[in-house]
């Protein structure tokens, strides 16, 4: 679902004389929090409330 919203938002913002600018600042902001969450060994750049949720139900 998050997917299909994303594509969604992306499709909307494409339209718009600003979105291109802020697709791709989204783009790379979003590319440097998975390469920094690569760096410190995380998988897939996950981090925050899904590692908590697997921590405490473990």
């Amino acid at each position: 679902m998050k997917k299909f919203f994303e594509v969604v938002v992306a499709r909307r913002l494409s339209r718009t004389p600003i979105g291109p600018a802020t697709l791709g600042a989204g783009w790379f902001l979003g590319r440097r929090r998975r390469q920094r969450a690569q760096r410190q060994g995380e998988p897939n750049g996950q981090r925050g409330r899904d590692s908590r949720r697997r921590a405490r139900r473990c």
